[in-house]
């Protein structure tokens, strides 16, 4: 499950509900692709914008229709207590993993996240992947505190945010926080853009957002990277050089993808949860010029 191509779909909305009949056809698409696993309610899933009866029925939409395809489930949540009726929720519903950020309000410290962590370790036996994302949480894992939450039973992942530029100083960010934890624990790259070198400089998961809505190229990249190509895993990841800066353009990848599931007819146009927009005008027209480009559909 913590293993290659873990694809991360939206949670399309419609008129400010959950589109479920469009989030069933993006986690088929993805099944039928063939990726390894299914990240739902996580950042791309807009899992902080609904409510918890809502990401209750997503999760199980989801889970109803991988079929043999692992789900790790975003758990992540302000209060412990919610966490923890999280977790245990989705345990309840047939996730295989769960994905924890240490998402706050008031600024959190080293010993709460860590805290945070053991908590859902005692209440749920599934496996947890960590998901460092300072740029949403405003917090950042030093490879300290990766390494004392790895220790605790159910740790099986960490989603780092991304690497540094170049490829030796990929392997080497990689391999440093790799001495540190269990083997048992494996890691994973986000940050689209980093992707490749990520993969290429140790990473066994790519925690991938354009995954969820293209799996094909993903899946190449992946590939590629998990058969030695490095070159050719790289190579195909500057080939998105042009989809990467719309990515920096608009201030991450949520509202690009939204809109190009949109334009790809997979949901509304309207699919993100206010007071998000997706893109119009210049910006869609844009966004639809490079997925032609890219021959991405």
């Amino acid at each position: 499950m913590f293993q290659g191509l873990s694809a991360f779909p939206l949670t399309p909305l419609s008129d400010s509900r959950v589109d479920h009949a469009s989030f069933s056809g993006l986690v088929e698409r993805l099944v039928d692709a063939g990726v390894d696993s299914l990240g739902v309610l996580g950042s791309t899933g807009s899992y902080a914008y609904l409510d918890k009866v809502e990401r209750e029925a997503v999760l199980r939409n989801a889970v109803a229709r991988a079929g043999k395809t692992p789900v790790i489930a975003g758990v992540s949540a302000l209060h412990t207590r919610d966490v923890l009726e999280l977790a245990i929720d989705a345990e309840d519903a047939g996730a295989s993993g769960l994905l924890l950020a240490p998402v706050s309000y008031q600024p959190l410290q080293d010993d709460e996240v860590f805290a945070l962590f053991e908590s859902v370790c005692t209440v749920v036996r599934t496996p947890i992947c960590v998901y460092d994302n300072p740029g949403t949480t405003h917090f950042t894992l030093t490879d300290e505190l990766h390494a004392r939450i790895a220790a605790l039973p159910n740790i099986a992942s960490i989603k780092l945010p991304g690497v540094p530029e170049g490829q030796e100083a990929a392997t080497e960010r990689v391999a440093r926080l790799r001495a540190l934890i269990p083997t048992s624990v494996t890691l994973g790259i986000s940050g689209d853009s980093t992707a490749a070198r990520g993969l290429n400089g140790g990473c066994e998961v790519w925690y991938s957002v354009i995954g969820g809505l293209f799996p094909e190229i993903a899946l190449k990249i992946t590939r590629a990277a998990q058969t030695g190509k490095a070159q050719l895993a790289q190579g195909l990841s500057d080939e998105l050089g042009p989809l990467w800066a719309l990515f920096d353009k608009h201030g991450g990848s949520i509202r690009v993808v939204a809109t190009a599931a949109s334009l790809l007819g997979l949901c509304g146009a309207n699919n993100l949860p206010r007071p998000l927009h997706t893109l119009a005008g210049a910006d869609r027209d844009e966004l639809a010029s490079v997925l032609a480009q890219l021959g991405l559909k």
